[in-house]
């Protein structure tokens, strides 16, 4: 895949949205879980394991009977909430160095429940389960996230650009160029063909294909400051040849809407290693040595006038521009330098096919 075609691509929202919900999850997902994963400080005991809970009940009983402050006692029975009374119940089952004397001083000050002692080999194994020490993140649950974001993004990838591409079939109603409502000339039978003196190209009955592989219109009206169409040409196969569009090459003024004096016309072909390249100008911006001279880096300059032509050609295709309809916009800009609206059509032929 060229630079052009990648290009193109991130100017397709149903590449750039995908993917770029796809990187920003991962990304979220591996700062958050990996680079700097939260970290919990001042909890209260309540929320320890249970193992730590109980070391957490025992010290607190042995520096209240210790100290003889029952105070202590109370604020531990208060932050262990409603946990309190099963870890009593584990404390009492695995006493470990208190004496039964004091859990029973204890259990008195804060007037906990008092239930029947279990045998000694009983009490919670809890504290065996320390193993789990789990404080980093889990890696094999971040690692099936991002797998599994990564084929939804190709799934979605696949659906919305490589499936949304199917073989273009030019309407009936679209052949029709019409001059006016009563009389419409058929496209096929009018002029929507490469002429001669153009190019290598013979008559269309003579290239063996009547009709243009692709055929698109597009559309410029005063206020569409991010004009910019792309259309994607593929053969009646599917298989992709190139791609062609149209987009503001130059303003006059400042200020918005922004005033348009030129257009570029561009062709990408898949076989060939440039993109072709033509400038269509206002009246004044054609005639404006400064402009059209800053203009004539980006292609060939042309000026603007209903039905103009414009040919670009490159390897294996041929482009066509024909200018429908176009206005001058009014302002305190010159006359006829920027434009109202501007109607192209766009026609490809592959060349292998003609001539």
């Amino acid at each position: 895949m060229n630079s052009e075609k990648i290009k193109t691509l991130l100017k397709d929202f149903r590449v750039t949205i995908p993917v770029g919900v796809v990187l920003g999850l991962i990304l979220g997902l591996v700062i958050g879980w990996g680079i700097w994963p939260v970290q919990w400080t001042d909890l209260a005991p309540y929320h320890l394991r249970p193992d730590l809970r109980e070391d957490y009940l025992r010290m607190a009983i042995h520096t209240t009977t210790t100290v003889g402050d029952a105070s202590i006692a109370n604020k531990a029975w208060t932050e262990l909430e409603d946990t309190a009374q099963e870890t009593l119940d584990a404390v009492r089952g695995a006493p470990k160095f208190l004496l039964p004397e004091q859990i029973t001083s204890f259990i008195a000050i804060v007037g906990a429940e008092v239930i029947e002692d279990t045998p000694t080999e009983q009490p919670t194994v809890v504290v065996e389960e320390e193993p789990e020490e789990d404080r980093g993140p889990n890696w094999l649950l971040l690692g099936g996230l991002c797998l599994g974001l990564l084929v939804a993004g190709a799934v979605a990838f696949y659906f919305f650009v490589l499936r949304g591409r199917p073989p273009r079939e030019v309407p009936q109603e679209d052949l029709v160029y019409q001059k006016d409502v009563e009389s419409a000339p058929i496209y096929e039978e009018e002029r929507f063909y490469p002429s001669t003196d153009q190019g290598d190209y013979g008559a269309p009955e003579e290239n063996g294909s009547a009709l243009p592989v692709a055929q698109f219109m597009t559309t410029y009206a005063l206020g569409d400051d991010l004009y910019d169409d792309s259309f994607s040409i593929d053969a009646a196969t599917g298989e992709f040849l190139g791609e062609c569009g149209v987009g503001i090459s130059e303003t006059v003024g400042v200020g918005e809407p922004k005033h348009v004096a030129a257009f570029e016309i561009w062709l990408f072909d898949k076989d060939d290693i440039q993109t072709i390249t033509k400038v269509i100008m206002s009246d004044h911006a054609y005639k404006d040595d400064k402009i059209r001279m800053r203009l004539e880096s980006k292609g060939e300059p042309i000026l603007a006038e209903p039905g103009k032509q414009v040919l670009l050609e490159t390897a294996t295709l041929q482009l066509e521009a024909r200018i429908i309809d176009m206005a001058y916009g009014e302002g305190a800009a010159p006359d006829q330098s920027f434009f109202q609206r501007m109607a192209l059509e766009l026609a490809v032929w592959p060349k292998k096919r003609m001539g």
